[in-house]
C-alpha cells in the first residue's frame, strides 16, 4: 500500500467513499446531507495535510488529513480525520493511515494528538486504544446514531 499526500485530482476518488461514510451518520458528526462542495472544502481545506492510501492497483481505498487542533500557544497539538472505503475495511488501510499521521505529525513538531468527536460505537476506538489514544471523556448523548439511537462522543488523545 502506498501512502502520499493528496493532490487536488485525487478528490473524485475519495468523495464517493467520504460520501457514503458521512452519509450513512454512523461516525461523523458532520451534516449527513453535505454537498460536495461543502465536503471537499471540509477534506481538503489548504490549512490541512491531506494523505491517500493507494492499493496495489492505484486505487484510492482510503484517506486522512493532519491539522492543527488549536491555534495560538496550543497550535503543537494535532487533529486528524480519517476514512477508509467501507468495501476495503479490514484490511489495515486505517491502521497504515493511522501509523503514517502520526509518525508525520511527530515529525512536524506536534506534541499530541486529539480527536475531538469519536463516535463511541465506531469501531475504530479499538484501533485508537491500541495505538496509544486514551479516552479523556465521553459527552452523554451528544450524537443521533441511526441505529443504536444517542450515544456519547469520546474526547481521545495520545501524546506525541
Amino acid at each position: 500500500m502506498l501512502i502520499r499526500e493528496a493532490a487536488p485530482d485525487d478528490w473524485p476518488r475519495i468523495w464517493p467513499f467520504w460520501h457514503r461514510i458521512v452519509a450513512a451518520g454512523e461516525t461523523y458528526a458532520w451534516d449527513r446531507d453535505t454537498s460536495e462542495e461543502d465536503a471537499r472544502s471540509l477534506w481538503m481545506n489548504p490549512a490541512k495535510r491531506v494523505y491517500v492510501a493507494e492499493n496495489d492497483r492505484g486505487a484510492v481505498v482510503g484517506s486522512a488529513y493532519l491539522t492543527p487542533n488549536y491555534g495560538g500557544p496550543a497550535a503543537r497539538v494535532a487533529n486528524a480525520g480519517f476514512m477508509v472505503d467501507p468495501d476495503r475495511a479490514g484490511r489495515g488501510t486505517g491502521r497504515a493511515l493511522a501509523e503514517h499521521v502520526l509518525a508525520a505529525a511527530r515529525a512536524e513538531g506536534y506534541r499530541g494528538m486529539v480527536f475531538n468527536a469519536v463516535v463511541e460505537t465506531n469501531p475504530a476506538v479499538r484501533l485508537w486504544t491500541s495505538l496509544g489514544f486514551t479516552i479523556l471523556g465521553t459527552v452523554p448523548d451528544a450524537f443521533d446514531h441511526p441505529r443504536h439511537g444517542r450515544v456519547g462522543l469520546h474526547v481521545m488523545h495520545r501524546a506525541l
